[in-house]
């Protein structure tokens, strides 16, 4: 016979926060973040605490997710009798091993506050439910072995093989969880067969962004800076900065500082996880500076009120303009080939403009500086036409500033 309390299956997945009693010592508690766990509190007979008081416990079921309130009931109700022998559950409750895809989910549950956004930690557990649960998100987590894992690499390793090596990544991590847990031991398979070197070397194709010739770039600037759009008035800060679109267009106000001319990307939104300083030209600020008005939470605003752009928004306007085999990322690499080909930058100097990541070329300029340096990036205003017949030294527009 099923056992009883207060809670109903609707209640738990409804309740706000809070510690909600089911009654005999059970708890669902939902944390600010939404997420949902029951605990159980006993007291244990004949048992004291420090303070000579009654030893009472809490002790936690698993979340909501993986334990049903009925098991938590159940569970609860072990966890009592065996308080009132005089037995304390930390020490002689009977460990019940998880399946793969229950421990799978409890890490992505754990790890939400670590997401740089919603769609990576989205991204995590979906590569997961693609390629393991349909194989092994059934078996016991202490049962997933080398066997187990080449069956879920093995056929998309070649075809899909940065999805493979980030499906791999994943179930390493949730068999180390498991391990850390105490529900499994042994090395991680993972790691044995990469050491191993059981599955086939790929030589991975780099894909480029296809990108637009520098001396194209003055003639298509004049034409994006006629249109009024927010895509085109976006488009022309993301040319001007050599940002990427996501850093753009997820810009807030509250990054920028109009008076000291800077605009500061938080690391949570930088592919290399650091702060990212830009500082901002006339021309820069004269782009954003009358978006003020709209008192959006956003600079560059979508069609949704205090919701930036869509990703899609600048590529689109590419293909209304009729620029063919150009990328917006593509702009990135044009203004390195114009910083390297006309402005003859360092190119330590031209990288950390990019927010590129080369440890190796980096740490000597840093270490000269001892801080974050940002080149200022004022190029495509002071370039010609490519028939203007100037010298390439007239053209550019980099200036050697940084930023201390």
């Amino acid at each position: 016979m099923a056992l009883s309390g207060k809670l109903t299956k609707k209640l738990v997945e409804n309740l706000g926060a809070g510690r909600h009693g089911d009654g005999n010592g059970l708890y669902l508690v939902v944390d600010p973040s939404g997420v949902r766990r029951w605990i159980v509190r006993v007291v244990v007979k004949g048992q004291k605490n420090k303070k000579g008081a009654p030893l009472r416990t809490d002790f936690g079921l698993g979340g909501v997710d993986i334990v049903t309130l009925n098991q938590a009931r159940e569970r609860a109700l072990e966890y009592r009798r065996m308080a009132k022998q005089g037995l304390n559950p930390r020490f002689n409750a009977r460990q019940e091993i998880p399946t793969f895809e229950e421990v799978a989910h409890q890490v992505h549950i754990d790890r939400i506050p670590t997401w740089k956004n919603a769609k990576h930690g989205q991204q995590w557990i979906n590569t997961l439910c693609d390629y393991a649960f349909p194989k092994i998100g059934r078996m016991p987590i202490d049962a997933v072995g080398q066997p187990e894992v080449m069956m879920c690499l093995s056929p998309i390793w070649t075809d899909k093989h940065e999805t493979a090596k980030r499906l791999a990544q994943r179930i390493k991590t949730v068999l180390d969880v498991a391990r850390s847990k105490g529900f499994r031991s042994g090395e991680n398979p993972v790691t044995t067969i990469k050491e191993a070197k059981a599955l086939p070397k790929v030589t991975a194709k780099p894909k480029h962004h296809k990108a637009m010739r520098w001396q194209d770039v003055p003639a298509f600037y004049a034409d994006l800076k006629a249109r009024n759009a927010m895509a085109a008035k976006a488009l022309v800060f993301t040319c001007l900065t050599g940002s990427r679109t996501g850093e753009v267009l997820g810009m807030r106000w509250e990054e920028v500082d109009l008076e000291a001319r800077l605009w500061t990307c938080p690391a949570i939104r930088m592919k290399t996880g650091e702060d990212h300083r830009v500082p901002l030209t006339d021309e820069m600020a004269g782009i954003i500076e009358p978006l003020l008005a709209m008192n959006s939470e956003y600079v560059f605003e979508g069609q949704k009120r205090n919701k930036p752009l869509s990703n899609m928004s600048m590529l689109m306007l590419l293909r209304r303009m009729r620029v063919e085999g150009v990328t917006v990322h593509g702009f990135r690499s044009t203004f390195r080939d114009w910083a390297s080909e006309v402005a003859n930058a360092p190119r330590e100097v031209a990288e950390i403009s990019l927010a590129h990541t080369r440890k190796k070329s980096l740490e000597r300029l840093l270490a000269e500086r001892q801080s974050s340096v940002t080149w200022v990036p004022n190029w495509m205003p002071s370039m010609p036409t490519a028939n203007s017949g100037n010298s390439s030294k007239s053209w550019a527009g980099f200036d050697g500033t940084l930023l201390p």
